[in-house]
């Protein structure tokens, strides 16, 4: 038997005829950008979630971006973040011109320790990038106390975490303004890439809206008007149409172009209506992981105050490597994520970041030892099994 990494194909064969009608429709009309697919996709993660606002945006790395420039983060601010995540968490941040504090995690579920936090706050900072590591929400009360005692904001990184819950509460709604990726491989993934910024926050949604958007028309002009500006009176005399809005060539904000396209807010509505059916077979998985591995390995301990996505299934083994190829000869697709803490990575070696190779001994012992066993929505029962008696088979000969 072969069980691999990810079967995406399978996935598609599910949703097929509910997906195909919906590009049909949008290449006839050739409404690309924009357009009612977005909104109403939008408006479906707003109830899902249990948000006020969310506003699609071009992919993962833009949302985090977008959040901290939404949040007044830039040049010569810190934001306190964790260095077992990828790259782009730590590559946003640096993206505005601010500099990554670097805590450890902790050892029982890779998350931020929220004890490390704390003794990083210096008087640059200026926001927590919390990360929901692979499906799995980080102990946001005390992030939050954290946060309020010195007035930082609270920026979620949930690229890996569309579903899980804190404390009944859904990701993306735990911090000032929450951040999705829908990359193909995630547990709500698109045909391409996309992202979306969460906020319960009416103004925060206005800001968030602009800088997607060049800082233009009449949402730039509020956003400048709420980031202290004055943006004088805007009229243009001519008429707003379903093709031309004038106002999009008045600018009012350095922003972006950043936008979530119909074709995507299609696919990633289609699937939405399963989301909760796809991370119940991941628990499935992980279930008969949890009971069927060698107690050799060393296995994710998760809060009851949390419900996880299972984004991935992570272990930890001292045979990292040996363990991977064995896996890999006996048709067990795998992962290393992630093998290079982000303090150890060359781009941030130019002192740009705080903790550059300096010790975080649990981060660097999970990046030596985090192995990734196959865990999908339509991995079967068999498939689970015979991951399981491979990996239990190599540790009988150790």
């Amino acid at each position: 038997m072969e069980v691999p990494f990810l079967d995406l194909k399978k996935q598609y064969q599910g949703i097929k005829t509910e997906v195909e009608p919906q590009i049909l429709d949008i290449m006839e009309n050739c409404c690309y950008i924009g357009g009612r697919y977005v909104s109403e996709f939008e408006s479906s993660i707003e109830r899902y979630l249990g948000v006020r606002h969310a506003s699609g945006c071009s992919n993962g790395t833009d949302a985090l971006i977008l959040g901290l420039k939404a949040c007044g983060v830039g040049p010569g601010d810190e934001v306190i973040t964790t260095p077992f995540t990828f790259f782009a968490t730590a590559e946003s941040i640096a993206s505005v011109g601010a500099v990554p504090v670097f805590v450890d995690i902790r050892q029982d579920d890779y998350t931020i320790d929220p004890d490390k936090i704390e003794e990083a706050v210096t008087d640059k900072t200026k926001a927590v990038m919390p990360v929901h590591i692979f499906g799995a929400p980080c102990e946001m009360d005390r992030i939050n106390e954290i946060a309020g005692k010195y007035n930082l904001k609270v920026i979620e990184d949930d690229a890996q975490a569309i579903g899980s819950e804190y404390k009944g509460r859904k990701a993306g709604t735990l911090g000032d303004v929450g951040c999705f990726s829908f990359y193909p491989t995630k547990n709500l993934g698109g045909a391409g890439d996309g992202g979306m910024v969460t906020t319960d926050s009416d103004d925060l949604a206005v800001i968030l809206k602009a800088y997607k958007e060049h800082g233009s028309g009449q949402n730039g002009a509020k956003a400048l008007e709420l980031l202290g500006g004055s943006a004088g009176t805007l009229e243009t005399g001519e008429a707003v149409t379903e093709l031309y809005n004038p106002y999009k060539y008045y600018n009012y904000l350095i922003g972006y172009n950043s936008r979530l396209d119909a074709l995507q807010a299609a696919v990633l509505s289609a699937k939405l209506k399963h989301l909760d059916e796809y991370n119940t077979n991941r628990a499935r998985i992980a279930e008969l992981y949890l009971e069927g591995l060698t107690d050799r390995l060393r296995r994710p301990v998760y809060s009851k105050d949390i419900k996880t996505c299972w984004h991935q299934f992570v272990v930890c083994s001292e045979y990292k490597e040996e363990l991977c190829a064995y896996l890999t000869e006996h048709g067990v697709g795998n992962g290393t994520f992630y093998p290079v803490p982000l303090h150890h990575q060359k781009a941030f070696h130019a002192g740009n970041c705080k903790n550059p190779g300096a010790g975080l001994p649990i981060a660097e012992m999970t990046a030596s030892q985090s192995v990734c066993l196959p865990i999908f929505p339509e991995m079967t029962d068999e498939q689970a099994g015979f991951v399981i008696d491979t990996v239990n088979r190599f540790y009988e000969g150790k």
